[in-house]
Order: structure tokens, then sequence, then C-alpha cells
């Protein structure tokens, strides 16, 4: 469809005639007049008042969502995390960042684990059963959401080779993250160390390649039981650690040992999970 549009002579024209028009007008004692204008008679060539309003349409509520993120600030609820502290401050687009080897409880573990809780209890110690089971291969370190993908990238290149091997755990141990604002009851790994030791090799020269924190020199792997918020390592390797080791080693069926077959490793990036098989 084609539409016309008047010209701007034609604009021009129809104003001087609207403003002739006007002009002429009943006066305050009902005589006409001539060549004065008033404020109210006033007409204003298009697009030349000053004083018009321009109705604004509302955003579409999927173009507001899209700044919500950077508008709103972020509040950590720490009862929502058993009391937990974070060991640096969250900020938006910081990404916390892992790589570990995943455990998946085997028969009889959840109970040898109530017993151990059980035993701290006694202690004065109270223990929280961990979410989820894993021997970590790296630090808790930090990455902007622009680094994900090549970081992943890289990380996939150096673990394609890695061969499959089996760790074995039967010792308990008691840990302490650096902060001293968290105690850990863990597993010590006994067998696989060596294997263990080339997959952070690994793992180390891709967080070298973003100018991230390695793992420590000399790690003690281990896989974390229970945790509770504050420095009870000593109580615990006083009170009750001997006692606990003989739940251990008087299991039902003989001492109880954790056996992870390595096939697989994973990076977990803030809420996401990345899988990396292994030969």
């Amino acid at each position: 469809m084609l539409v016309n549009y008047s010209s701007s002579s034609e604009e021009e024209n129809d104003f001087n005639t609207n403003r002739n028009k006007s002009a002429k007008h009943e006066g305050p004692g009902g005589t006409k007049t001539q060549g004065k204008m008033t404020e109210e008679t006033r007409v204003s060539a298009p697009g030349k008042d000053e004083g018009s309003c321009q109705t604004r349409l509302p955003l579409p509520a999927s173009v507001m969502e899209m700044f919500r993120d950077s508008e709103e600030q972020h509040f950590e609820d720490r009862s929502q995390h058993g009391g937990r502290l974070r060991s640096f401050q969250h900020e938006r687009g910081n990404w916390a960042t892992y790589v570990y080897l995943p455990y998946e409880p085997e028969d009889g573990f959840p109970e040898l684990l109530d017993e151990l809780r059980v035993c701290a209890e006694a202690c004065g110690v109270t223990l929280t059963r961990a979410e989820e089971f894993h021997i970590s291969l790296s630090q808790t370190v930090v990455l902007r959401h622009h680094w994900i993908q090549p970081f992943v990238q890289s990380l996939r290149s150096a673990l394609a080779t890695c061969s499959g091997f089996v760790c074995l755990a039967d010792k308990l141990k008691v840990y302490s993250n650096q902060e001293k604002t968290r105690t850990f009851l863990s597993m010590e790994i006994s067998t696989g160390h060596t294997q263990l030791l080339e997959v952070v090799k690994r793992v180390d020269k891709v967080m070298e390649e973003f100018n991230l924190s390695t793992y420590y020199e000399d790690p003690s792997f281990h896989l974390s039981l229970a945790w509770c918020v504050g420095d009870f390592t000593k109580t615990l390797q006083r009170a009750c650690l001997t006692e606990m080791q003989s739940l251990v080693d008087g299991h039902e069926d003989g001492p109880f040992q954790i056996r992870l077959k390595c096939k697989e490793l994973r990076c977990k990036i803030g809420n996401k999970f990345f899988l990396f098989p292994i030969q």
C-alpha cells in the first residue's frame, strides 16, 4: 500500500490558514478583534509544539527480566546453608568451580555413617551428613562466566587420555578448612594415591592456563563423610576418633572399605555439572 504524505509547503499553508482563523474571535465586549492571539488560541505547527506529550508504551516483561539480575543485590542467608561461611565473597558473574571424583555409596555405608554420627554426638560434636560424596581434585576457584566454555574445553582435552583406576579408603581422618570455620570427618585414600596425583597434575595445567590456584603441594586425598561448623579437630581426634575407627574395623561383614571405580571425573561450575569419562 502507498501512503501520501503532505509536503512541507502544504503544512505551512494549513498552519497559516489556521492562524488567521484563530486571530479573529470575540473579545470580552462582544466586538471582533484581529491580529491578536491569546495563549488559549495559539496553534503550533506540526512537529514544533514544545509542550506536546508523547505517550511511552511500557516495556515487555521479557525485556525487563533481562536486566533484573544486574539490578538486584545478593543477600546470603546462612540459615539455608547450615551456618556455613563462604571461602570468598559472592559476586554476580563469579562461578565457584572445582574438579572431583564422585562416589556412589555402597550397601551398608549409610548405616555406618549414622553410627559414626551417634558416636560423635556422645563426644559433644554434632555432625551433618555430607550432601554428596567425592574426592576433591582441585581447590575451589572462581571462574568468570565468559571463561566457562574455554575452561571446560581445556579440561576435557587434558583428561582425554586418563586411564581408569581404583581407589580404596578405610581409615578415618579429621580435617578442617583453611579458615578453620568447618571440620570434616573423612576417610583417607590408601590405594590409588599415585593415579590421583597424575589426574591433579593435568588439572593443575588447566588452572595455570587461566591463572587460577593449583591444588595443594602434598595433597591428602580423602572422602568427606560429615561436617560441622567451627574447628572441632582436636575434640574429635582426642575424644572419639579411636572409637569411631573401631566401628569401621568391626563392621558386620568385616572392616568396612570404601571402593571407588574411577571411570568418570566431574567438574561443578556454579549450578552446572560437566562430565569427563576416562578410559
